[in-house]
């Protein structure tokens, strides 16, 4: 497996909402801030981080979406 995703690279967040929501909100953009190891399970993570938050966020790959 590799990585999809480059460092600095701009993505798309889909994480999941609350349940029962009407509208569904374009997702905010965040930038790849680091490569973490891939899991024993094969996923892949990152850490990624939005302009907007004073914290970062770990999520894998499948949860994210190229920005464009």
């Amino acid at each position: 497996m590799s990585y999809i995703y480059k460092l600095r690279d701009d993505v798309r967040h889909l994480g999941q909402g609350p349940q029962g929501r009407t509208a569904v909100e374009q997702p905010p953009v965040y930038t790849v801030v680091q490569r973490l190891p891939i899991e024993s399970d094969g996923r892949i993570r990152y850490r990624i981080k939005s302009q907007s938050e004073n914290f970062e966020r770990v999520v894998t790959e499948d949860q994210l979406s190229p920005y464009r």
